[in-house]
């Protein structure tokens, strides 16, 4: 269906209706913490692909389906994954949530919608989570999957932040203050602009750090906290 994205959140649409399988195939492929597993037209294929495959962790539903409702079929599960129900029809929101239900989308589906969706999923993941390795930026209109342990640097880009990682760069809307209070204890801020991920370091240089082939300044206000937190 789509390439695979490690770590992403492995999805299955179940939807008689090719054109809305359509949008959602595209939505998903656009949406990086999003892996397409497979597409089902009815309830019945869908229950012989769980069967197969436990490793889906979010349902894309279509309620109003031919044969048996995809409402009647979720409850019929005994270990339903995480759902966001999709119709056409507005009356079928409140026996969505009847189920908890993440989220519940009207067709025809907008993308801004989807994505708001699509957070909701990610948070509910992360309080089922004791520590959380990664955080979720939004860049345009695509979300971004990032583990810390991938981060090099961090860097204040106006009313945006630049992270930068080993193989390219996301620019998120956000003040550098508020990003770099999300950030674990590995990272250490170096200059009003700059914070580093300390285990990308290379080596220290007057008021220079170097991590692989950046090189990142330390203001004199920060160069204290930075030689403690390398224990100099």
């Amino acid at each position: 269906m789509s390439n695979i994205k490690t770590n992403a959140i492995r999805c299955l649409i179940i939807d008689d209706e090719i054109s809305s399988q359509r949008v959602l195939q595209h939505f998903i492929k656009d949406t990086e913490v999003l892996e397409l597993k497979h597409v089902c037209a009815n309830a019945f294929e869908a229950f012989k692909y769980l069967q197969l495959h436990e490793d889906i962790d979010l349902l894309f539903l279509d309620i109003n389906m031919p044969q048996q409702s995809g409402l009647d079929f979720y409850k019929s599960l005994q270990h339903p994954p995480a759902v966001i129900f999709t119709t056409a029809y507005p009356q079928y929101a409140v026996d969505g949530f009847e189920v908890n239900a993440i989220d519940y989308l009207l067709k025809p589906i907008a993308y801004e919608r989807f994505l708001s969706a699509i957070n909701k999923v990610i948070q509910t993941i992360s309080h089922h989570q004791e520590v959380d390795d990664f955080l979720i930026l939004k860049e345009n209109k695509v979300l971004h999957k990032v583990f810390f342990t991938d981060i090099q640097y961090v860097e204040a880009f106006g009313d945006y932040v630049k992270v930068v990682l080993e193989n390219k760069v996301i620019v998120t809307h956000s003040t550098f203050s508020r990003f770099i209070e999300g950030l674990p204890p590995s990272f250490i801020r170096t200059h009003k602009s700059f914070s580093i991920n300390l285990q990308k370091m290379n080596h220290l240089s007057g008021n220079q750090i170097t991590l692989d082939s950046h090189t990142i300044p330390i203001g004199q206000t920060y160069k204290a906290s930075v030689l403690n937190a390398l224990k100099l």
